[in-house]
């Protein structure tokens, strides 16, 4: 197993290091609300709030002593979603976060004054979440884990791993936001790699498994998972779909990859989270969150299932294995 930091230096970065146990104020508990779209059991949602409580312990923010977190899960409904911002809202916390986009503009809905730090994929100011990357104003700022700077390198590791004659599978949400645009950049970077492109869109569950045998049918012989909340929270559907159909697949979180996906190149949320725990840090003493820049990727992991590869019987080129962060075996 071979693992290796790619970092990059984007506009509006903000670097935090990570400070010993500060001494925090005995006084009033604050309280910090949490919006999650996966369900409570998730195991994703579970290690984004460990990531978050880590980070607000090292500066000396505990449970039981000087915070309280308030979770609401939405079990991957909009619905609930609408329901818990209200419910959080309601509490009038110190400050809200939230893990998507429809959840932060859910809370920017119900109002403008409580901080909001969100932890989401998608440029921030594209989809009207902020003004500004640098100065987002208002009550809302946060952490992008967006998946435009890495879908072009995505594309072309998935790209390297497959016969040059096959067509690719785009599966695409057309409930995210900006899902055109995204699907756009993704067809324009494979007629940059000569390759022939077969989309299917699937927002629902059952529109999964029609949009695999449609790719399948048009002659895909590997697939490009798009950015997704709902694919991440229907993550078992999705590998156990292109496995079923042996697709080589490249997903967009290693969540993925980890259940048994073959690869991912992308930002990492786990980390997301915990930059997101130093935000809330400063805003609890006293910054205000429209004066704190938004926070973007430095950190992107690839991830290698060689496992799956086998099943597949794909070889991983020596390359390849060269810049895997993480080999699953």
């Amino acid at each position: 197993m071979k693992r290796r930091e790619f970092i990059t230096s984007l506009a509006g970065t903000v670097a935090f290091p990570l400070v010993a146990r500060a001494q925090q104020p005995e006084g009033r508990v604050r309280r910090v609300g949490v919006l999650l779209f996966q369900p409570e059991r998730d195991s994703v949602a579970q290690a984004y709030v460990a990531a978050l409580r880590q980070s607000l312990r090292q500066l000396g923010w505990s449970e039981g002593r000087n915070l309280r977190l308030e979770l609401r899960f939405s079990n991957s409904d909009a619905v609930r979603i609408r329901e818990n911002a209200r419910a959080l809202v309601d509490l009038a916390p110190d400050v809200l976060v939230s893990g998507t986009v429809p959840s932060t503009r859910a809370l920017q809905d119900l109002t403008r004054k409580i901080p909001i730090v969100f932890v989401a994929g998608g440029d921030p100011v594209e989809t009207g979440v902020v003004d500004s990357l640098n100065r987002p104003s208002g009550n809302t700022t946060g952490v992008s884990f967006s998946a435009e700077p890495v879908t072009s390198k995505r594309l072309e590791l998935l790209h390297e791993l497959v016969p040059k004659d096959s067509a690719m599978g785009l599966l695409w949400d057309p409930t995210t936001p900006l899902a055109e645009p995204r699907l756009k950049r993704v067809q324009t970077a494979a007629q940059g790699l000569g390759r022939q492109i077969i989309t299917a869109k699937a927002g629902t569950e059952a529109e999964l498994e029609a949009a695999f045998i449609s790719i399948v049918q048009a002659g895909a012989g590997a697939l490009f998972a798009g950015p997704s909340t709902f694919y991440n929270s229907r993550r078992r559907q999705l590998v156990a779909l292109a496995a079923h159909h042996r697709l080589p697949a490249s997903y967009a979180q290693r969540e993925h990859v980890v259940i048994g996906g073959l690869m991912t190149y992308s930002a990492s949320d786990t980390d997301a989270y915990r930059r997101a725990g130093l935000y809330i840090g400063r805003i609890l003493h006293g910054a205000a969150p429209g004066d704190l820049p938004v926070d973007l990727p430095t950190k992107f992991e690839l991830v290698i299932n060689l496992a799956t590869a086998r099943a597949l019987k794909l070889d991983i080129p020596p390359r390849i294995f060269a810049l895997a962060d993480e080999v699953i075996e």
